[in-house]
């Protein structure tokens, strides 16, 4: 609480308070204290000030704290202040100013309450999506399924469940949005009339909840919606009061195959009118769902195919963005 009235006064009077009154570089700073000294309104207003000023103030975490107390003041783990630094010095990037919409992670179609039909996608990919593109300036909305991952720092997460929330999810959040990346697995169907109770296991014969004579169980399925298709075809389509067309959306779409990847691809491309679709084989050990690396191929509008090498996640996604940016340019 000293240093931060020190540094909104202007009191330079030690080496730290000394150089950030004198640099020009951005300044960032991570509370930390206890509880009553951070809602303190003195410590309150200095904070206000130092953000009126350009400084960027990562908050302190809520727990318990060395006193025993519980409440905001516990220093941010290294690595939220690692992030936190990322976006600040990747603010003026190539995708400053843009508003990107990622999804990631798989859908849950409720069977009953307790069981669901999904897939094994973990989310990586799109989270680092997310990730990297906030570090390039942007604005970032991302549409989580269910995932066991910590929301990227400084972009907006907003979770569903099914493919029906996610497709509501996204086209709430594409309105303003200059670039959509769809890298969610969307379930393709979903069970048709998902039960209201935990169906249990019956002896067999109970017909109502779908079992048959010797206990097993059928589900009848029902197609879920083509998310990305729709929304692509909704917005080309879309156009102002005036006539002209509205600002054109960016779509790069993905394509998790086990055969026929190319063919399947390219005529996913064409049928969703994309300007990328990423693919990759998810069969491999290095490429599947869960892998902490990617192999795939972006498919573009021209025709143009890149094959890519096995790579990090991370730098899959900056290969990704890396041809997004150009296309911004044609907006």
């Amino acid at each position: 609480a000293n240093t931060i009235a020190k540094l909104a006064h202007g009191i330079a009077d030690n080496m730290l308070t000394a150089v950030a009154l004198a640099t020009k570089a951005p300044l960032v700073l991570a509370p930390a204290m206890y509880r009553d000294m951070y809602t303190h309104p003195a410590t309150q207003a200095n904070l206000a000030l130092l953000r009126e000023r350009g400084a960027w103030i990562i908050e302190p975490e809520v727990g318990r704290l060395a006193s025993g107390a519980v409440g905001p003041g516990r220093l941010p783990a290294t690595e939220v202040l690692q992030e936190a630094i990322s976006k600040v010095l990747g603010r003026n990037g190539d995708l400053a100013h843009r508003l990107v919409v990622v999804t990631a992670g798989g859908t849950q179609e409720p069977i009953d309450p307790v069981r669901y039909v999904g897939n094994r996608s973990s989310g990586k990919m799109g989270y680092a999506l997310a990730t990297a593109a906030r570090d390039r300036g942007a604005d970032v909305i991302l549409i989580s399924g269910p995932v066991a991952l910590a929301g990227p720092y400084g972009v907006e997460l907003r979770t569903v469940e099914t493919a029906l929330q996610m497709r509501d999810a996204v086209q709430s959040a594409i309105t303003n949005a200059d670039v959509l990346v769809m890298s969610a697995a969307v379930a393709d169907f979903r069970p048709e009339a998902p039960a209201a109770q935990k169906l249990k296991k019956g002896s067999g014969g109970d017909e109502a909840q779908g079992f048959d004579a010797l206990g097993g169980l059928t589900l009848h399925l029902v197609r879920n919606p083509d998310i990305l298709g729709e929304l692509v075809r909704a917005s080309n389509e879309q156009l102002l009061d005036k006539g002209e067309r509205k600002k054109r959306l960016v779509c790069v779409g993905f394509a998790a195959e086990t055969n026929d990847i190319v063919s399947n691809a390219q005529s996913k491309l064409v049928a969703k009118q994309l300007d990328l679709l990423v693919a990759n084989d998810v069969s491999r050990h290095d490429s599947g769902f869960g892998a902490e690396t990617n192999k795939v191929i972006i498919f573009h509008a021209t025709g143009e195919m890149e094959d890519l090498p096995v790579m990090p996640k991370t730098g899959v996604a900056g290969a990704i963005w890396d041809r997004v940016v150009p296309l911004l340019s044609t907006i």
